[in-house]
């Protein structure tokens, strides 16, 4: 009985303790697949809600990721302030070297000029009466110098132009003072040097004092080396920043010229007139024919037309160092712009510099675009001049008060 009874007690206590540990692993167990399963429930919810909390190593590398990215955005906000003040430092310095340019060649034309000036001296060729006398002049600066080309027949055009476009007297003197213009007839001499034609220009000159005279032999098929000893002759008188050509047959309205001009005058080596490219004429004995034609082909290239043209200084002072060795053709337009081939030269082709003759001029100035020059085509020039230019000046003028106001 005794064993039995032993054996009796000591089973139910056997059972008491492998519940008790029972208990304690399920507890055990339950927590940690507790925390398991809430763990994972945590990130799949973050996940899914698009968060996702980084480690402390993550943390670190998002920091760093983030403050390379400000400076990254802070060093090209920079750059692109440094990168305008860069453009704008060289745009300034572009238009410094270009203003530099100009001074230097400018300086350079009127080096050749004086050496080429020495040149004649030292050879002992003569020298025009003009530029002794007035050498002096040359230290003032002037706007624009407008020759007028005429020969020893023009007695009644010279006249018609002094009676319109052409300012007269202490009024010719006031504008070359106040406004800077300086405009004169332009000749040569005759092949007998001092013979009736020539003293028939210097009684004129006594009376009007508004001629320019040349180192030159008249002739019409010498229009090209008169043109070339003209410009050479002008801005070695007068500094000025344009020399213009017209003939003596053409109505200008000076006020407007110079305005124009004025439009252009920080630009270097200006080319300004009606820009034209016609047929090269071959055919002997027919007008204009250029013996030369061989050169140019079937057409010329694109000049300025003979009746008016400006250039400005540098070019001047380009044909004044060069003129010995600059060709001439037949046409002195065709020369000029031949003379020009080859170099950086601005063709400025404004058509108000050839507008025909009334009501052509007139409809223009009413409609407030006055014309520089007016003239007709068919006879390169105002037909019958002398008879016309008259009522052109009192159709298509601009007045007289426009040249006083005027501003260059």
């Amino acid at each position: 009985m005794y064993f039995k009874n032993r054996g009796a007690t000591e089973r139910p206590s056997k059972s008491v303790v492998s519940q008790k540990w029972s208990l304690f692993l399920c507890l055990v167990g339950s927590f940690c697949a507790g925390m398991i399963f809430t763990n994972r429930m945590w990130t799949i919810s973050e996940t899914e809600g698009g968060i996702t909390r980084p480690t402390t190593v993550e943390a670190e590398k998002l920091k760093l990721v983030s403050e390379g990215c400000i400076t990254k955005f802070l060093q090209q906000k920079d750059i692109k302030l440094v990168s305008k003040d860069i453009f704008g430092n060289v745009s300034k310095a572009n238009h410094a070297i270009e203003t530099l340019d100009k001074t230097i060649s400018n300086l350079e034309m009127e080096l050749a000029a004086a050496k080429a000036t020495q040149e004649l001296i030292l050879s002992g060729a003569p020298i025009s009466e003009e530029i002794e006398k007035d050498e002096s002049r040359r230290k003032r600066k002037y706007f624009m110098v407008v020759g007028i080309n005429t020969a020893f027949s023009s007695r009644k055009r010279r006249d018609s132009v002094r009676a319109t476009w052409m300012p007269q007297g202490d009024k010719r003197r006031k504008l070359e003072e106040e406004k800077g213009i300086i405009i004169r007839f332009v000749i040569g001499h005759s092949a007998t040097l001092g013979g009736i034609l020539d003293r028939a220009i210097e009684a004129e000159d006594k009376n009007h004092g508004d001629f320019l005279r040349l180192d030159h032999i008249e002739g019409y098929l010498e229009l090209s080396a008169k043109t070339k000893t003209y410009f050479a002759t002008a801005v070695n008188l007068w500094d000025a920043e344009y020399y213009i050509k017209v003939d003596d047959d053409v109505h200008v309205n000076i006020a407007t010229l110079g305005e124009t001009l004025a439009r252009h005058r920080k630009k270097p080596r200006i080319y300004m007139g009606c820009m034209k490219s016609g047929p090269v004429l071959w055919r002997k004995g027919v007008r204009y024919h250029e013996p030369e034609y061989w050169k140019f082909g079937d057409k010329y290239f694109r000049h300025a037309t003979g009746q008016i043209y400006a250039i400005s200084k540098d070019l001047a002072t380009y044909i004044s160092a060069n003129q010995h060795v600059l060709h001439k053709y037949t046409n002195e337009d065709v020369s000029l712009g031949a003379w020009f081939i080859g170099l950086d030269v601005q063709h400025i082709d404004d058509r108000r510099l050839c507008c025909g003759t009334p009501p052509d001029c007139e409809w223009k100035a009413q409609a407030g675009n006055v014309c520089v020059a007016s003239f007709d085509w068919t006879c390169s020039g105002i037909c019958r001049s002398v008879d016309r230019i008259k009522e052109v000046h009192r159709r298509c003028g601009e007045g007289e008060n426009a040249l006083w106001k005027a501003t260059f």
